[in-house]
């Protein structure tokens, strides 16, 4: 059984989109795209280079892809390569192949599709970025953990993590810690059902 585990940048009030750089995701007009980097200090590095530095499989988005194929097969780096020798698998309606190493792509009922990979032996399938992807997965019961950096920001609006699907779910942190430039790292994996009380 493999764990589908989302990484995600977020603010404050939520906000997911392009954490990156100014061109990132500029759809509905978004302003503040690179907001995390004036945050990006050594702890935060060595976390991320900690969370990519074990076995994973990537499950992404179609504009996500595009983004990463764009950037990681320059860059084999110690992030970079992970990633490039990491098997991609991406939901998509409008492409089939590519030529970055790896990449899996799947149309029609994509749901079912995850629901069999997850099923399978492997690697953790890590989800980046993938804010419109994400909402499927969320909707249909298929995250396991979250694994969050909380910004020390809001922005207003934008892509957010948590849209109108995801269903009610108690979870339990693990790993929660602050860098030194107020960002909080905190994890969490699901923990059953919601339990409801009064005072």
């Amino acid at each position: 059984m493999r764990k589908i585990i989302v990484l995600s940048f977020i603010t404050l009030d939520g906000i997911m989109q392009a954490p990156g750089g100014p061109e990132e995701d500029t759809s509905d007009n978004f302003e503040f795209g690179g907001w995390t980097v004036p945050y990006f200090d050594e702890v935060l590095g060595a976390t991320m280079g900690e969370q990519m530095g074990r076995p994973f499989d990537l499950l992404l988005g179609r504009k996500t892809f595009d983004i990463f194929a764009g950037y990681w097969p320059e860059h084999d780096n110690e992030i970079g390569a992970p990633i490039n020798n990491a098997t991609k698998y991406v939901a998509s309606n409008t492409i089939e192949n590519h030529s970055w190493q790896k990449s899996v792509f799947m149309k029609g009922d994509v749901v079912r599709q995850i629901g069999a990979l997850k099923e399978e032996e492997g690697p953790e399938l890590q989800v980046h970025g993938s804010a419109n992807f994400i909402q499927t997965l969320l909707s249909n019961d298929l995250v396991d953990e979250f694994w969050l950096k909380i910004f020390p920001i809001t922005l207003g609006k934008g892509k957010r993590l948590f849209g109108d699907g995801a269903m009610p779910y108690a979870f339990k942190p693990f790993g929660t810690k602050t860098t030194p430039s107020g960002v909080i790292i905190a994890n969490f994996r699901r923990d059953g059902e919601v339990e409801t009380g009064s005072f």
